[in-house]
């Protein structure tokens, strides 16, 4: 999170934690006046006007900024675990969706202790980074489960490329799927339906029977239904990754995806 936003959103709480130091005698710092002069010297906080209010906390912020970072680390924890709560529920409730939609690709090891799941597009800058590091990940640990939900967000060249992909798994099966899926992650050429049909074409795959199916009921309801998932699981970019109960908001490295898939079979 911007720390320009956290300590923006924290203000209130740290001129509340301020004016608490300055009239309470007992939470006042080493630094500060002792009791008996606080006691003295410092009205009720019923009795300040405004303007003695916020001089007070600008003198006592300024003599101790610290306090400012303290609350801002403070919130940001708090804020983190209300989302790991937040979509710890969100799974919980979107379960079957997830995990057992009956269209998704599903790869790894069907059996695997950590099943790993990532919303993408064709045409995200990140997902290409990303794809080889899941790969990686898939490969060198062995015991985990991936499934791949296609969500077209970023133009109708994603959407394009999206069916693609979809009638391909539909009218030729998962390995055709993933092995196009694959090529598409590095393609670095034209995403239309022309540009899709000569890279099927160079895997040996019916570009025709592929483009035939793209239009069709069956293509059009898998992206509905992956569109309809992620505004539930309030998804708004990609890559976005489940793994268990965790949602990951973006591009993590190998070496985090590793950490984490520690840290879910602990």
């Amino acid at each position: 999170m911007n720390r320009t936003a956290i300590l923006t959103g924290v203000g209130i709480i740290v001129a509340g934690a301020a004016l608490t130091a300055l009239v309470t005698p007992d939470s006042q710092p080493a630094y500060a006046a002792n009791a008996e002069t606080a006691q003295t010297d410092t009205p009720e906080i019923g009795q300040l006007s405004d303007a003695e209010f916020g001089a007070r906390v600008r003198s006592y912020l300024l003599e101790n900024p610290e306090v400012i970072f303290e609350a801002a680390a403070v919130m940001e924890q708090r804020q983190q675990q209300m989302q790991s709560a937040n979509d710890g529920e969100l799974i919980s409730t979107n379960s079957d969706a997830i995990f057992n939609d009956g269209h998704s690709w599903v790869g790894g090891n069907p059996d695997g202790d950590v099943t790993l799941v990532e919303f993408m597009d064709y045409r995200c800058g990140y997902c290409r980074r990303a794809f080889p590091e899941v790969e990686e990940l898939i490969a060198s640990d062995g015991n985990i489960r991936v499934i791949i939900k296609e969500f077209p967000i970023l133009g109708e060249d994603s959407v394009v490329a999206a069916r693609f992909a979809i009638a391909t798994q539909q009218v030729l099966g998962a390995d055709a799927y993933k092995a196009l899926h694959d090529a598409m992650m590095t393609y670095k050429g034209d995403l239309s339906t022309d540009g899709l049909k000569k890279l099927a074409e160079t895997l040996e795959l019916d570009a025709e029977k592929i483009t035939a199916h793209m239009d069709s009921d069956d293509v059009s309801n898998v992206i509905a239904a992956n569109r309809a998932l992620g505004d539930k699981l309030q998804i708004s970019g990609t890559p976005t990754f489940i793994m268990q109960d965790q949602i990951l908001r973006g591009y993590v490295p190998l070496d985090g995806m590793r950490e984490i898939v520690a840290d879910v079979r602990d």
